[in-house]
């Protein structure tokens, strides 16, 4: 009897297990279901995804061609430029703000939703400047970036009461008028204290947002201010970069789009010129046209970037254009998540990999130039951001991982909102021609030159700090 129970027991052990396992299989049947059916969702997704990016790319091919013919003709040009950054739903004054009373607005030239600003916009009558819209009497108008709310504009161009100066363009400098808030805009000069003076002080100094550079001067006055200072800075260089190899990641742009029909058109690219003014042993151009940072394009640099030679020390990448061509804001996604497939996600894992795969790299991010075409495209699909987001994502990552930051956006060069700087500079709207790439280089080798005297004043004023501790201790 003992025998038999024990025989049970075996028996019932085994239909448990094998029950078991059948639960098992069927649990696991229908997770590696569902995990098919979620990968083909997922699959399914990114070719629509690619296939919308395609057609993008398409249009913004044609509308290079558009830009590139009207270069013949500057006036034309600019008359172009300015409708579609007056067209850009994203600028406009409607979705900024309202003006209320017997004012009425007319925009000759209103900047693009990169910037969210207006250029020369002007409220007559006795008008109210209300929420983010900013004005001034007799043509000038100033950017939402400028002010805060709540002032009064009037006729004859003030702007008085509740008002907020310098809000979001430099923090820190608010509300340091006089006690009414008045300001005076008509001959350019404030009544109640010193701040314009300030200002610029602080625009020679320090770093400041593309709208707020754009109320002191144009991209094309700009860029020959600073591409002459750049010449300077390289003249006088003493850093030695002989036994120094850089690699530039980057798009079309880095590998020198417009020039191709030229034979040795590389020798023009921004990579090859940074070799001939740096001196430096190599510069790799792992420039792909078309190619974007995340993995919702062609190309991707977070699947590329190893890509770059173990041996190099210097790492410049240059990204965004595209991104800003492709992304919807699922794609973009956000900091909290940095999801993959998304710019924040893809991103992120591609400043972190720099990291790891080259610890003893000097590891630069350049913001992308600012261009029309953005804003073209934008008029004709919702789904697309402004330029500034992706700006912003690249700066706050750059500044988590400890990167150099080449801030060309911001910097108001090469800027192709600028007609003049399009027909001089950058014939299709986005990519350079002969001088455009050369003043590009000549940009990023500034920069780099200001970097590293910059670490070497940090090791001088270390040195002598050290120096000075091991005198005062033999004195003592």
């Amino acid at each position: 009897m003992k025998r038999l129970n024990e025989i049970l027991l075996i028996l019932i052990f085994m239909l448990t297990a094998v029950l078991a396992a059948a639960v098992g299989l069927k649990a696991y049947d229908v997770y590696d279901t569902d995990r098919r059916l979620a990968r083909q969702q997922e699959e399914m997704e990114l070719a629509q995804i690619l296939a919308r990016n395609e057609e993008a790319q398409a249009r913004v091919s044609q509308m290079q061609s558009e830009i590139m013919e009207l270069t013949q003709n500057r006036e034309e040009l600019e008359r172009f430029i300015s409708e579609i950054q007056s067209g850009e739903k994203k600028a406009s004054v409607s979705s900024n703000g309202t003006v209320t009373g017997n004012g009425t607005v007319s925009s000759n030239r209103t900047v693009s939703g990169n910037t969210e600003g207006i250029s020369s916009g002007t409220v007559s009558g006795n008008g109210s400047g209300m929420s983010q819209v900013t004005v001034s009497g007799n043509g000038q108008g100033f950017s939402h970036a400028l002010w805060g709310s709540g002032g009064t504009v009037s006729s004859n161009g003030t702007v008085s009461g509740n008002v907020d100066v310098f809000g979001n363009v430099m923090p820190g400098l608010r509300g340091t008028g006089s006690d009414d808030g008045e300001i005076n805009y008509y001959d350019g000069t404030m009544t109640s204290s010193s701040i314009f003076d300030e200002w610029r002080n602080i625009y020679e100094q320090e770093e400041m947002s593309l709208a707020a550079r754009r109320l002191f001067r144009t991209s094309l006055e700009e860029t020959l201010e600073v591409n002459q200072a750049d010449r300077e800075r390289i003249a006088e260089n003493r850093k030695d970069f002989s036994e120094l190899r850089i690699a530039c990641l980057g798009d079309s742009i880095t590998a020198a789009a417009n020039l191709e029909g030229e034979e040795g058109y590389e020798q023009y690219s921004y990579p090859a010129r940074l070799k001939e003014l740096l001196g430096a042993e190599e510069v790799y151009n792992l420039g792909i046209g078309g190619s974007s940072i995340g993995r919702y394009w062609s190309d991707a640099y977070v699947d590329r970037y190893q890509d770059i030679p173990e041996d190099t020390d210097i790492i410049i990448v240059m990204g965004g254009t595209n991104d800003g061509f492709c992304v919807s804001e699922k794609e973009f996604g956000n900091l909290e998540e940095r999801a993959r497939r998304t710019f924040c996600g893809d991103l992120d894992e591609l400043m972190r990999g720099l990291r790891k795969s080259y610890p003893d790299a000097e590891i630069f991010f350049a913001t992308p130039l600012p261009n029309v075409l953005q804003d073209y495209l934008m008029r004709e699909r919702d789904y697309l951001l402004p330029q500034q987001k992706f700006v912003d994502v690249i700066l706050k990552l750059a500044g988590e991982y400890d990167y150099g930051v080449i801030d060309l956006y911001n910097s108001n060069i090469l800027d192709s909102h600028d007609a003049n700087v399009v027909a001089d500079y950058i014939p299709d709207g986005v990519h350079g021609n002969h001088d455009g790439y050369q003043i590009m280089a000549e940009h990023f080798a500034s920069e780099l030159i200001l970097h590293y005297e910059g670490n070497e004043k940090e090791t001088d004023a270390a040195a002598v700090v050290s120096e000075n501790d091991v005198a005062g201790k033999e004195t003592s």
